[in-house]
């Protein structure tokens, strides 16, 4: 009712707010010197009257999904977050009936050898083929031992499996069904821009059939979930049930799957997050062709180059993925990729160090990539033969590295660290491997540069300006090096317990061994 009698939407409709017809002859009478009004080149779209012609026409394909699961004890608490903590009993008075009823309560939930309990969760999933093929989240059906979903007119099918993807959240589903299934169709999610119509519809909190609306909130959005996220986000009320249901544009094409929410609360602030039709399709594909997804690889550990890693390498400005590694006989190795090198465009498109990541995954096996790479100061293009994404790579074996000879420290105090040999008792100390090579960080000061850069004691620099070190006084030396030519930073390699990264440490200051 509001939005129907809104006078802003009046306007809208009307042209006057937005219309720029009659901006020409406006112009005249402006003051001199007044700024002139930004043409507006694109009509805006009515408010919908109702979302109900559409609701009825999609929710027939918006399934409940309903997992059961056993549970055995503290045997199934693997999954648990680690800042979850257990249940805490009540303070009711020593020796009270509800005590003793809590603390048998708990030891219930909590002994190993205690029968198995029978656990219900509930999701949303929708059809995607009359034959019975249905979408819905991963992690609405992990580990169920039998899946059920109910139809909007209440029947029951029982759903198999045929196929999960856990770095997407993706599951399919197969039920059997004697007569077609009503389903919608995936639309293309590139289309869709910040600001664009949405309806979602699910399952919150066991209440099917629930619609609801809103708007494309923004685009891109990455919530660390994994290492492809690229999210739509809405302000379409969504809350827990909703995982797996469909986020529908104003055609009724799926645009999304919606699978996550920002809620300090539990319930909807505002702000869901679902996975775009045009990534869910590749996926979904593959797991209805082979039960599982297979992903491109080029072999490469990047990061994001920032504006000081861009001054460090010469480049234009900031923009690229950084090649922070190039794993052992992988395709980029293989195509002369080497660390410290900046993969700035995939088959023509730009790219950083977020997107690269999901567009490589994208790219068929044994397909032929090309790569615009900045190397040396120069751009030229590579060609590359995209592998398939190793289950669990394994890390190259080498020889143990020879000690240096040398300083066995030097300190750099204007930066604020120290630096020391990697011998045998560092890498007992700091649990590094024998084939290791580098420099190791010895000591670093809180309030000092290295430590605002993230450098910290254990971390083992291996690089300055893409040139290995080996020793102390080769660190020192290279430094000093980048001071004569004049750098603003230097880029050092550096490998942590989290793996390899770039750190640009501005320059200035002299070591003392």
């Amino acid at each position: 009712m509001f939005l129907s009698s809104c006078p802003f939407r009046a306007l809208l409709l009307s042209g006057v707010l937005l219309g720029g017809v009659n901006w020409v002859e406006a112009g005249a009478a402006r003051a001199e010197g007044a700024p002139a009004p930004v043409a507006v080149t694109a009509a805006p779209r009515p408010v919908p009257e109702s979302f109900a012609d559409l609701a009825a026409r999609l929710l027939p394909a918006v399934v409940n999904v309903s997992t059961t699961q056993t549970v055995r004890g503290e045997a199934d608490g693997e999954d648990e977050d680690e800042d979850d903590q257990p249940s805490q009993i009540p303070d009711f008075p020593r020796g009270s009936p509800f005590e003793k009823f809590f603390h048998d309560f708990m030891n219930r939930q909590t002994d190993p050898n205690a029968p198995p309990r029978r656990m219900q969760a509930l999701g949303s999933g929708f059809i995607i083929d009359p034959q019975g093929y249905i979408v819905t989240n991963n992690h609405v059906i992990r580990k169920a031992d039998r899946i059920t979903v109910t139809l909007q007119d209440n029947t029951v099918l029982t759903a198999r499996m045929v196929g999960h993807d856990d770095r997407t959240d993706l599951a399919l589903l197969k039920v059997d069904s004697h007569t077609p299934l009503p389903f919608v169709s995936f639309g293309d999610s590139d289309r869709r821009r910040v600001g664009d119509w949405v309806l979602a519809i699910g399952n919150p909190f066991g209440l099917s059939g629930t619609v609801t609306a809103g708007i494309i909130s923004s685009r891109g959005r990455n919530i660390d979930q994994g290492p492809y996220d690229d999210f739509i986000q809405t302000d379409a009320p969504i809350n827990k049930g909703n995982s797996g249901g469909p986020l529908f544009d104003m055609e009724g094409n799926v645009i999304g799957v919606n699978t996550a929410i920002y809620s300090p609360s539990g319930g909807s602030v505002g702000i869901g997050f679902a996975i775009p039709a045009n990534e869910a399709r590749g996926v979904l594909e593959q797991l209805r062709k082979n039960g599982k997804v297979s992903r491109g690889w080029l072999g490469v550990r990047i990061q994001t180059v920032t504006q000081d890693i861009a001054e460090g390498l010469g480049l234009p400005s900031a923009g690229g993925a950084l090649v922070a590694g190039v794993e052992k006989n992988g395709p980029a190795e293989k195509a002369g990729l080497k660390t410290g090198d900046v993969i700035l465009t995939l088959d023509g498109k730009p790219v950083d160090g977020r997107a690269l990541p999901r567009l490589s995954a994208q790219l068929p096996v044994g397909a032929q990539a090309r790569l615009g790479v900045w190397q040396h100061g120069k751009t030229h293009d590579v060609a590359l033969v995209v592998g398939a994404l190793p289950e669990a790579p394994e890390e190259p074996v080498a020889k143990p590295a020879q000690e240096s000879k040398g300083p066995a420290t030097v300190s750099f105090s204007d930066f604020g660290f120290s630096v020391g040999v990697l011998d045998a008792a560092a890498r007992q100390k700091y649990n590094l491997s024998a084939n290791q090579k580098g420099v190791l960080v010895s000591n670093v000061r809180e309030d000092g540069v290295a430590a605002e850069r993230g450098l910290k004691e254990g971390d083992v620099i291996t690089e300055v300006q893409q040139a290995e070190v080996a020793s102390p006084a080769a660190l020192k030396q290279r430094l000093d090096a980048a001071r004569k030519e004049h750098r603003r930073t230097a880029l050092l390699l550096v490998h942590d317990a989290d793996g390899v990264r770039w750190i640009p440490l501005p320059l200035g200051g002299e070591a003392a061994p």
